[in-house]
């Protein structure tokens, strides 16, 4: 008889890190555990000078936090499963993004350096780092004036969470620690590096973030009409071999085999980013599904047999998530984390006591009284751009609306109005895809939001579509495993994986017609709302940011 064989998949989200252990036969997942990071999301100071406050918009981690989940979170999913480590045949990754993590020749962060610990640039800028809209904005306007061919490979704009913006920045705000950094390195590659000793770039990330396509990068003519230093930022901090994903990296070397528990030599999967692996965890692998994956944002990832320009997608890549088919995606910027915001700082003690009381988290007992609602009767509109927008217009100078309110609006008015304006955001990007010719027949939901019964029939109601749902609670993780696997060869490519590994649960949610009617009329409203704020008709937003950034230079000298 022979012996099980299993995978490792690991997930590095925004806050934690989990490891899941999974069947390669059949995709059972056996056990998983996570590992919070001790520093979780730096927003408020410097974490190697206290002392020292970050400006607006900054959104910083720590790496260590990210071995630590091998360290921890992987020796106890395998305990927890009851397994010989002997029997895990591969392990895969995947990584929020765009993460960049500045870094030695060997791959040492720089903020592990006593020279740059107090310096905010020498630590990892998490995907949600929104300080570089500036820097985005000059290569936007650069692109266009030139006719950079790529440019429409984006929708139109490349944003302020992706590398090149992120790079700019650090050159400009610290040049000095900007010519020490000899790798500028998307935390998904650094990820892996650690696991197996080697350096490569992943073909998701370095599609979709570094602006690489059809075989090259910005030119070093472009790179230098932004900034004289900027010209070899490609070659001098980027460049490394691009690997398809499901290919090895390499192999897990002796340190994080004492790391992890797991085998010396098994091979290490190429490194992904966390919804685009999703996408073969839910099968969702073939045109017309699109995948949502839904947590502190919502990242909209699909496969397609047609290459089209949709205005605002976050980019589309030859093989970008599986071979032989077009990857699109788009995405929110704060999803999650908008309702986590209202939670924690816009509902009164009240509500708090209430939730308690009942036995139930706040987000539970919002849901619960919202539930109780018709559509349309909080009288509210909300535009959901308290993190930015991503898609479609790309700019993270926005900010959110709230409109309707009266002194008879309460808590659970807001809560509903925030998850309607996050299924108007979805339904905005789903519209320019199909608008552009990329049909959108599915929604596959992945991500912990998918527990949430109220928001997924909204969101089916808003979208007028079929929502499917990831059968793992943990896709991501789940999308990672399949890579390790195809990886150490138990199957030929993602395809056979997703089908014998991966898991749905078809049409879980469909629409209402009644409420579907009342949505599109409140849908018309957001987009008027939309376009006005968004596109043009008023720039207040940034006015009010400007005023804000202003206000705290004044502050910061005053100290």
């Amino acid at each position: 008889m022979s012996r099980p064989e299993y995978a490792v998949g690991i997930d590095f989200g925004t806050l934690s890190g989990r490891a899941l252990v999974v069947a390669v036969e059949d995709g059972r997942e056996i056990a998983s555990a996570e590992s919070v990071y001790a520093h979780g999301v730096v927003t408020d100071a410097v974490p190697g000078s206290p002392g020292r406050r970050l400006p607006a918009d900054w959104a910083l981690q720590v790496p260590s936090d990210y071995v630590d989940v091998l360290r921890t979170a992987v020796p106890e999913a395998i305990r927890k499963a009851g397994i010989d480590p002997a029997d895990v045949i591969a392990v895969g990754t995947d990584f929020t993004s765009c993460t960049m993590i500045p870094t030695t020749a060997d791959g040492t962060p720089l903020c592990e350096l006593p020279a740059f610990v107090d310096r905010p640039h020498a630590y990892v800028k998490l995907w949600k780092h929104h300080a570089a809209q500036g820097q985005a904005d000059r290569i936007n306007a650069l692109a266009a004036e030139r006719g950079e061919p790529w440019l429409a490979r984006y929708g139109g704009l490349v944003s302020s969470e992706w590398e090149f913006a992120k790079g700019l920045q650090v050159l400009e705000e610290d040049p000095e620690l900007f010519a020490a950094m000899e790798r500028w390195v998307e935390a998904s590659d650094w990820i892996v590096w650690q696991l197996c000793g080697k350096y490569v770039r992943n073909a998701c990330a370095t599609g979709y973030k570094a602006i690489y396509q059809d075989g090259h990068y910005p030119s070093e003519d472009f790179l230098s009409a932004l900034h004289p230093s900027f010209g070899d930022f490609v070659n001098a901090h980027i460049n490394q071999p691009v690997v398809q994903l499901g290919e090895r990296a390499g192999t897990l070397t002796a340190e994080a085999a004492s790391w992890t528990g797991l085998p010396v030599g098994i091979p290490v999967a190429v490194g992904n980013v966390d919804a685009h692996v999703s996408a073969p965890a839910a099968q969702a692998v073939d045109d017309g599904q699109m995948v949502a994956i839904m947590g502190t944002s919502t990242c909209h990832v699909m496969s397609s047999s047609v290459l089209r320009e949709v205005p605002g997608m976050c980019g589309v890549v030859d093989g970008g998530i599986v071979p032989g088919r077009w990857g699109y995606e788009a995405g929110q910027s704060g999803v999650g984390d908008v309702f986590a915001w209202f939670v924690d700082h816009g509902t009164p003690a009240y509500v708090h006591a209430d939730a308690a009381a009942a036995g139930l988290t706040v987000h539970e007992h919002l849901t619960a009284l919202a539930a109780a609602q018709a559509v349309g009767e909080h009288g509210l509109v909300v535009l959901d751009w308290h993190s930015g927008n991503r898609s479609v217009l790309v700019d993270h100078g926005l900010s959110g609306v709230v409109l309707g309110q009266t002194l008879a609006t309460r808590p659970e008015d807001v809560y509903r109005a925030l998850i309607e304006a996050t299924a108007f955001g979805t339904r905005t990007i789903i519209d320019a895809f199909v608008g552009s010719g990329v049909p959108v027949e599915e929604l596959v939901v992945a991500g912990g939001l998918a527990r949430n019964a109220l928001l997924m029939q909204i969101y089916s109601d808003v979208t007028r579509l079929p929502l499917s749902v990831v059968g793992s609670a943990q896709g991501p993780a789940l999308g990672a495993a399949l890579h390790a696997a195809v990886a150490a060869g138990a199957y030929a490519d993602i395809r056979a994986a997703a089908k014998a590994m991966g898991s749905v649960r078809k049409a879980v949610y469909v629409p209402d017609e009644e409420r579907a009617r009342t949505y599109d009329r409140l849908y018309a409203e957001y987009v008027t709302l939309h376009d006005y704020f968004g596109r043009g008709g008023n720039e207040v937003m940034h006015r009010l940011r400007t005023l804000r950034d202003e206000a705290s230079r004044i502050r910061e000298r005053a100290r």
